[in-house]
């Protein structure tokens, strides 16, 4: 739930904002853009590397250099050429001590591993790589925009395994237009085939930062938005999802992501248990310890628009006070299906304040959301699909003083 100072390593996303083609459903900030943006970005994130011990000191953060994992997430990173790539790693790691072993991801799109790509990522020690299938139903994947059939995605993976990079994701959606249930159930079972150590489930968000949420919330045709299952329909997949890979010994461990023992995704963990992490590209996320020890930790980021980020806008921090890190250390900890530790919580933040929340967790209890066992709390499975309902109940401000 917290950092022990000087002893967790550091974690390093990269933002690639570029694509082939945009997804209907995508809302991040990423989109098509012309290659010959492409030099001038990667520039300024080897530049901001370079600066970050700098840029670190600046918002009042403690600057690490040893990293225990690199994430390349995007848009889809690989449709850099590989002398891009490779500079970008080699500007970590002339910054960072990356330890033996660290996690390496890179998040692909089926059909942008050619040959090149591959070896350029085996060179710079990727052992990782998340693919972003969504479905195994070609004609849904293609209805959201998707460029790939379901057999790039298994030549893919095979030529990943053929290299020596077992360690896969495989990324879904649950809610794209014209699935079915039998459809899902289709690509339940080929991503189970697959072997993959590893399987994030992610339900359809509808919201006004994508062009099919949009489309969904004017109840309009377009993109085809009047194919998509309705909520109670993709809420029903999901929980399928749970329970047939629970059964296929893919484990949920957080509540969009699935492992087999061992698999968990090192990075991702970071975010969920508040270890120090740093962020570079745009609309990239930093959280480290705060040099100023009144002060719990820093959080920061870049531009969430191209041109702001390229041309050097400055950062935009926030400082993390005690109480919001005891507020986060609900909200995160709860994703994961381990839960959070009530004794950890006293022992950081003084026993008052779980004693303030008691009255909070047995209602919750009582609501059937959360479960309470030898102290420890977790979601229960209609907790995790009513999730920010009950993260929203431990952010009522705590009136008792946290211990210093």
């Amino acid at each position: 739930m917290g950092w022990d100072n000087g002893t967790v390593s550091l974690g390093i996303y990269i933002s690639v904002p570029f694509c082939r083609t945009k997804c209907s459903y995508c809302n991040f900030a990423s989109d098509v853009f012309s290659r010959a943006v492409f030099e001038r970005y990667v520039d300024r994130v080897c530049l901001d590397i370079a600066e970050s011990p700098r840029a670190t000191e600046e918002m009042g953060g403690r600057f690490e250099r040893e990293v225990d994992s690199i994430y390349l997430g995007g848009g889809t990173p690989t449709v850099l050429e590989g002398a891009q790539l490779r500079r970008i790693f080699d500007a970590l790691r002339a910054q960072f001590l990356v330890r033996p072993g660290a996690e390496i991801t890179v998040e692909c799109a089926p059909g942008t591993l050619s040959p090149s790509v591959l070896e350029t990522l085996l060179g710079c020690g990727v052992n990782r790589v998340s693919l972003g299938v969504q479905s195994f139903v070609d004609g849904e994947a293609a209805a959201v925009g998707r460029l790939h059939k379901r057999s790039t995605v298994l030549d893919d993976i095979s030529r990943l395994r053929a290299c020596g990079v077992a360690n896969i994701n495989i990324d879904l959606i649950a809610g794209l237009p014209h699935q079915t249930a039998a459809s899902w159930q289709e690509s339940l079972e080929q991503t189970i085939a697959t072997g993959a150590p590893h399987v994030s489930v992610y339900m359809l968000e509808v919201d006004d930062d994508s062009r099919l949420g949009r489309e969904l919330i004017a109840g309009g045709t377009r993109y085809h938005a009047h194919f998509v299952p309705d909520e109670e329909a993709i809420t029903a997949s999901y929980i399928s999802g749970c329970e047939r890979l629970e059964s296929a010994g893919v484990a949920q461990y957080e509540i969009s992501n699935f492992a087999r023992p061992g698999s968990e995704a090192r990075h991702n963990l970071k975010y969920w248990t508040r270890q120090p992490y740093l962020g570079f590209g745009v609309d990239a996320h930093s959280m480290l310890t705060s040099a100023d020890e009144k002060i719990e930790a820093v959080r920061f980021a870049t531009p969430d628009v191209l041109e702001k980020y390229v041309a050097g806008s400055p950062l935009q921090g926030t400082e993390i006070s005690r109480a919001t890190a005891l507020e986060e250390s609900f909200f995160l900890g709860l994703r994961l299906n381990r839960g959070v530790d009530l004794q950890a919580v006293a022992e950081r933040f003084g026993p008052q304040v779980v004693e303030d929340l008691r009255p909070t967790i047995a209602e919750l209890v009582e609501m059937g959301l959360l479960q309470a066992a030898a102290d420890r709390i977790r979601l229960t499975a209609r907790g995790r699909l009513l999730s920010n309902e009950v993260f929203q109940a431990f952010l009522a401000p705590v009136t008792s003083p946290i211990r210093a």
